[in-house]
């Protein structure tokens, strides 16, 4: 059977339970609450009833968006389900947000091989992506 894409969000510990699978960062089960209402278009990619895997896009939706959430679980790498999940966010861009918008994700190493056949480039060293994480 083939995965398919469904818009929604996914449960706030499935949230949690897709990033640890991942190697993403971990959040408390009532930031996710919080913060996943919030989001602007997000889907899950799902395999016989399971998640696998999920990417969300959140922001302004005209003037800055940034693709976040990336994420597919490692049994499952290799196998195109990555570009399925970023043509989906590209698409949903392409429609929804105007051509004037900045759009920007953060890049782990090999990942970003993949977002630059979707256009993303390398912004330094003029423009470097800076972060931190409250109470870390």
């Amino acid at each position: 059977m083939q995965p398919h894409i469904v818009e929604r969000l996914p449960d706030p510990q499935t949230y949690i339970d897709l990033r640890r699978s991942g190697g993403l960062s971990g959040y408390s089960l009532e930031a996710a609450k919080a913060g996943l209402p919030k989001s602007l278009y997000c889907i899950v990619l799902e395999l016989d009833g399971q998640e696998i895997g999920m990417g969300r896009i959140v922001g302004d939706g005209a003037l800055a968006v940034h693709i976040v959430d990336i994420v597919v679980r490692p049994e499952h790498h290799g196998k195109g389900y990555g570009r399925l999940i970023m043509q989906t966010l590209s698409d949903y861009i392409a429609a929804n947000v105007p051509d004037t918008a900045y759009v920007n994700l953060l890049a782990d190493v090999p990942a970003n091989r993949l977002y630059e056949k979707f256009g993303f480039k390398e912004t330094g060293p003029r423009t470097i992506g800076m972060a931190y994480k409250k109470g870390v």
